[in-house]
């Protein structure tokens, strides 16, 4: 599989799984219009997850040991609310997420553990 393809699907499942986030979580909000929040989202989500989390990953190795890897929820909560900051910083179109609380972080950061483990999953299957 080529890696735009690979990249193409990883978009296309982070903008499933912010979808499932404002669906299941009924405290995350948005604000602009649906499709150009979900696509940039993803967009963000997929960029994050390829270069910033194996970084994060690779520091916090002990600390996942040790927890027998919960410490990922912290991580893939730490992914959201990049992925928060930068839809601010970015503001295109007023396409902005909003998570109220730590609750809706965790929440979101199990949601997303689980769309990425899937595509590993997919992408790691011969």
């Amino acid at each position: 599989m080529t890696y735009l393809w690979k990249l193409f699907i990883s978009v296309f499942l982070n903008c499933l799984s912010v979808y499932l986030l404002i669906e299941l979580v009924q405290e995350i909000t948005y604000t602009g219009d649906k499709f150009v929040v979900f696509v940039l989202a993803g967009v963000i989500l997929a960029l994050l997850n390829s270069f910033v989390k194996p970084i994060l990953k690779l520091f916090s190795f002990p600390i996942v040991f040790l927890t027998a890897g919960l410490f990922l929820i912290v991580i893939n909560a730490f992914i959201l609310a990049l992925l928060v900051r930068f839809m601010e910083i970015v503001d295109f179109r007023d396409a902005i997420l909003v998570f109220p609380n730590i609750g809706s972080y965790v929440i979101g950061a199990v949601v997303l553990g689980a769309v990425n483990w899937a595509s590993n999953l997919f992408f790691n299957s011969k």
